[in-house]
């Protein structure tokens, strides 16, 4: 069977009827039909049309909320930290995702590790980490930071901030690129979506 056709549109298939969207028909035998037959929103759609609202779970409303409101905070000790302030400058703008930057660890939820941590930075680190208010995250940027990186066998350096703070993302390379950043704060978006941020 042809698909029925319209001047302009988009041809919808659900099982055995086509449809394209904004013809007449479309409109008279039941308008937007989901392509995938997702039981998920046919849910949702059949709670709107009977209450006129939905439900939600409240940690799933307050996950999806942190997730676009992430204040990050630099710790950055060595050149990784040039390429954390170009992320937020306006050619890569995280801000665009909902991310802003905040001076103070007390009004921060993302701690942005940048550079080599030597032994007498590490107190400082946990300090400043421990100021920070809960559910907090770490972003190691650099493979200083990760694992020592060039210095790792340097009797002052600590191999990884991660032996002081846990670290939720990894971002590898020296430096790594402002692209490379922004990839790992949407990495950390989509954590916080799959894990929760209640529990944490």
């Amino acid at each position: 069977m042809a698909p029925w056709r319209a001047g302009v549109g988009i041809v919808v298939d659900d099982g055995f009827k086509k449809y394209a969207l904004g013809s007449a028909r479309a409109g008279v035998e039941g308008g937007f039909v989901p392509r995938a037959d997702d039981p998920f929103y046919n849910g949702l759609s059949d709670e709107l049309a009977d209450k006129g609202y939905f439900t939600a779970a409240a940690d799933d409303l307050i996950t999806w909320a942190r997730t676009g409101s992430l204040m990050w905070m630099t710790f950055g000790l060595a050149c990784c930290a040039v390429e954390m302030m170009h992320a937020g400058n306006p050619r890569y703008d995280l801000e665009r995702f909902g991310m802003a930057p905040r001076g103070s660890p007390r009004q921060s939820d993302v701690m942005i590790v940048a550079g080599t941590l030597t032994n007498k930075m590490a107190p400082a680190l946990r300090k400043v980490y421990d100021q920070m208010p809960e559910p907090r995250y770490v972003i190691s940027m650099g493979s200083c930071a990760n694992g020592g990186g060039y210095y790792h066998y340097s009797y002052s350096v600590v191999r990884g901030c991660d032996r002081i703070v846990p670290v939720d993302i990894y971002v590898p390379g020296c430096p790594p690129t402002a692209e490379a950043l922004v990839y790992g704060f949407l990495q950390l978006q989509k954590k916080i979506r799959r894990e929760g941020s209640i529990e944490r």
